[in-house]
């Protein structure tokens, strides 16, 4: 028997490893998932909702918190619901100044900014914790407002000037009642030593972080950048249940709210 004969076997059983190894590798890549995202509950032909939103106030008692920055991030977290868009928060403040107003004290002001936008809804609101150090902790306090007609008469509870589809009797409750306060609120304490956060920072990251390992989504805890982004997320997204609840409610139907 020759030496060839003898090495077959030898490089059989190498080739087939290689294989097996190159496939194993194949099987662990990562795999596309999709994220986490909130969806409208207004329905709209052709277009979608629009909103702004209004700088917050920091109330958080200390000058680390950036309230421009905090207040784009919840800018993107609105463009991140399916059916709903947002206003570049520069176009926002230069329509405060335009109207005089530092900040928004009342549901007037808010009806005014609204207004003066020509948008469906409005954001206000407040950023009541902050600290960076790990693990975070992220308070924000979020109201919708949505805007009356300038000519005093509401549409689909006061959505704004532009049409909906629905408007059933029910939600057409008449400017006064429309423009005084807001539909839908929202305030949350987002604290990373928290399992129940920690869970929904698991969720968010699900589709936005390559799931190269079990704790990928860690970096959403160890960067402030990154953990403001998903509380952002959580809070808006805690409004449009909102929303799809009130709207439920007032047209007499079951609550559909997406789980």
């Amino acid at each position: 028997m020759t030496t060839e004969w003898i090495m077959l076997p030898r490089r059989v059983g190498l080739v087939a490893m290689l294989v097996g190894l190159m496939l194993g590798g194949c099987s662990h890549a990562p795999r596309i998932v999709e994220p986490v995202v909130d969806t409208s509950p207004y329905q709209r032909a052709g277009r979608d909702v629009l909103w702004a939103v209004a700088p917050l106030r920091n109330e958080s008692g200390t000058s680390q918190a950036d309230p421009l920055a905090i207040s784009d991030d919840v800018v993107a977290a609105v463009e991140q619901v399916r059916g709903i868009s947002a206003v570049p928060l520069n176009r926002v403040i230069a329509a405060m100044r335009a109207l005089g107003l530092a900040e928004l004290s009342t549901p007037t002001d808010a009806r005014r900014l609204g207004e003066a936008l020509d948008v469906d809804g409005l954001i206000v609101g407040s950023i009541t914790a902050y600290d960076p150090y790990d693990p975070p902790t992220l308070g924000l306090a979020l109201a919708l407002y949505l805007p009356g007609r300038p000519d005093g008469e509401a549409l689909g509870d006061g959505l704004g000037p532009r049409e909906l589809e629905w408007q059933p009797a029910s939600l057409q409750t008449g400017a006064a009642q429309a423009q005084v306060g807001p539909v839908a609120l929202a305030s949350e304490l987002l604290d990373a030593k928290s399992n129940d956060v920690l869970l929904a920072v698991q969720r968010y990251a699900r589709g936005r972080v390559e799931q190269v390992s079990a704790s990928a989504w860690h970096r959403y805890t160890r960067s402030m950048v990154l953990y403001r982004q998903f509380a952002a997320h959580e809070v808006v997204g805690r409004l449009i249940r909102q929303e799809w609840i009130r709207l439920a409610r007032a047209q007499g139907g079951p609550d559909t709210t997406p789980r």
